[in-house]
């Protein structure tokens, strides 16, 4: 988990340059932490798909809020599509 939340942090990163990893707070929403638009969220979920190979529906956008939402729902998605 922590190779995929470090690929979280430098998908982020590429989106907002002057992000420092240590200010965010784990469980709290990352679109108000980093003040992403809804331009700036829809690049991080493609950064996700092309940093980690992983396909995310529109339909789970929802279940994405926090970094460790995130970082669990990767895990359980490359999970799965391991055993598939």
């Amino acid at each position: 988990m922590e190779d995929i939340r470090a690929a979280v942090l430098a998908t982020l990163g590429a989106i907002v340059p002057d992000l420092d990893p240590r200010d965010i707070r784990a469980e709290r929403p990352l679109r108000t932490q980093l003040d992403l638009d809804s331009m700036d969220w829809l690049n991080v979920i493609v950064g996700l798909h092309e940093r980690l190979g992983v396909a995310i529906p529109e339909t789970d956008y929802g279940r994405l809020g926090s970094l460790d939402e995130i970082v669990g729902y990767l895990d359980g998605r490359l999970a799965r599509e391991r055993r598939e």
